[in-house]
């Protein structure tokens, strides 16, 4: 019988401490259903005791009805010298509403004597006393036991008891915390072995990316027993991050044949990753394992060779299996035959010896040598085939354009664009006002494009670039500017260059623009 692993997700607590992630309430209610849709078991929501906005998003989740996950709310353990029915923090845990509570406490006696400045014993009874106050009332109940591993190693028996304290009350789940996030694998299998061994409790593990072995850590704690994992979903969180479940749960599910979420849901692996990026704001790595817009992505010819040969000469597993796509990255040392199956997606009757694949072949590489570089502009390279083939009409035409903007810069100051468009002998102009001269213009000409596109109002900018080509000319050096662009569903890269960067930036934000209605 295949093993399951029970996925415990952090994003809205722990993953909530990372610099420069703020959810709004409608963002955790939105990563709540991406999460509840994937099949995670676990989605810890915070700490309703902490401020009046999870507790407001606690009342939010009562009217959810959700398919896989249950709701957790994470508190710690009572307050020393205060019973845990008289701790206000302990109390609003039950406020929450959830069946499932995850209390924290102290496993490392270095922390309980110097930073709760309490006895070991009274530690103990704040562990059991906690855990029995919410088993008592019905609740599901998950330790965290904080530090666990540097508590280990500093006293193993201490570390010990405060497991057998959680256990003794009745704890459903005891999860042993590498929270500094500077263990060793080989020492996280031990420890976490004779924890398995030492506890007819399940046992769960929770790691940090300090290190760099967070993922590492958690796959060989699951080698060594432990039947649950937590984490973040692409592995944001506080200092370095939280271990990443979006690389955990393929490493399990397709190389160990364990069962984290329902299969068919690994299909959706990808698009979840993606979606919960854009709803935290941040920039998930083109590198990302599994997930990531380049983790199949191939450049060099002996790779693009090989790969077309025999999929597995370089591909770990197959990207279609965690819902992500092989990309043949186009560039001046990519060769014939890579420049050929991009054409071939669109024309499969074009062969390796015909005038198009070689006129495209030559537009690559003089575009190439002006600075272009297309391995991270797929989407402008694909305009570029569909002009050579004819399949290429533009949107609209630009009649001219205008940016005004005050000097000297003042901070908080809007830049304005007007522009000016033609659709099928329609004229519009719009203005607007951004944080610099190309958010203006992206937001004029994306209102203008609204009125004849509709689906643009899901598009928009969620990364750009700039690089200085050839600084020897100083101010006259030619620029290059990347923009990715997303409408939520699916990310790409176009690219803009010139010696002016206003317009580098509009040929690049208009590859964009392009890109999403020659897709339809």
């Amino acid at each position: 019988m295949q093993k399951n692993i029970q996925i415990f997700d952090s994003t809205l607590r722990d993953g909530a401490q990372a610099q420069g992630i703020s959810f709004s309430i409608n963002d955790k209610l939105k990563i709540v259903s991406v999460l509840d849709n994937l099949g995670v078991a676990y989605i810890e929501a915070g700490n309703p005791g902490s401020n009046p906005k999870d507790l407001e998003f606690f009342e939010s989740l009562k009217a959810l009805r959700l398919k896989n996950a249950k709701i957790t709310a994470f508190g710690s353990t009572r307050r020393k010298n205060a019973a845990a029915a008289d701790d206000r923090n302990v109390v609003s845990l039950l406020d929450a509403g959830t069946d499932v509570i995850c209390i924290f406490g102290k496993s490392w006696d270095f922390h309980v004597t110097e930073v709760l400045n309490a006895t070991l014993d009274e530690n103990l009874a704040m562990i059991h006393d906690t855990v029995r106050f919410f088993k008592d009332r019905g609740k599901e109940v998950i330790f965290d036991a904080e530090h666990f591993f540097d508590g280990y190693k500093r006293n193993p028996g201490y570390a010990l008891k405060t497991l057998e304290a959680a256990a003794s009350a009745g704890a459903d789940n005891l999860t042993i915390c590498e929270t500094n996030g500077g263990a060793f694998p080989r020492e996280v299998y031990d420890i976490t072995h004779l924890v398995c061994e030492s506890f007819s409790v399940p046992v769960g593990v929770h790691c940090h990316n300090d290190g760099g072995m967070a993922v590492a850590n958690s796959i060989v704690a699951v080698e060594a027993g432990a039947s649950a994992v937590q984490g973040v979903f692409i592995g944001f969180g506080e200092r370095c991050g939280n271990a990443n479940l979006s690389t955990i749960i393929p490493n399990l599910q397709l190389k160990l044949g364990l069962s984290c979420i329902p299969q068919e849901q690994m299909l959706n692996l990808t698009s979840a990753a993606l979606t919960i990026a854009e709803i935290s704001n941040v920039q998930m790595p083109d590198g990302a394992p599994y997930v990531g817009r380049y983790a199949f992505a191939h450049k060099g010819g002996m790779h693009i060779d090989a790969v077309s040969k025999a999929e597995s000469s370089y591909e770990h597993v197959a990207p279609e299996a965690v819902g992500n796509e092989r990309h043949i990255l186009t560039s001046e040392v990519s060769g014939r035959s890579t420049i050929l199956k991009k054409i071939q997606g669109f024309d499969p009757t074009i062969t390796k010896d015909s005038d198009t694949a070689e006129q495209v072949l030559k537009t690559l590489k003089d575009l190439e040598h002006k600075g272009y570089q297309f391995e991270a502009a797929e989407a402008s390279f694909e305009l570029v085939i569909r002009k050579h083939l004819g399949l290429y009409k533009p949107s609209f035409k630009l009649i001219n354009l205008k940016i005004i903007g005050e000097q000297p810069y003042v901070e908080g100051q809007s830049v304005s664009a007007m522009i000016k468009i033609i659709v099928d002998g329609r004229t519009e102009m719009t203005a607007a006002e951004g944080d610099g001269p190309v958010n203006a213009l992206d937001k004029a000409l994306r209102k203008a494009l609204e009125v004849f596109y509709p689906q643009l109002a899901s598009v928009h900018l969620t990364d750009y670039k700039v690089r200085v080509l050839d600084s020897k000319y100083a101010t006259a050096s030619v620029v290059r500017v990347l923009i990715e662009s997303s409408d939520g569903k699916e990310a790409w890269g176009t690219i803009g260059v010139s010696p002016d960067i206003i317009e580098a930036s509009w040929l690049a934000l208009v590859d964009s623009i392009e890109y999403k209605l020659q897709k339809g």
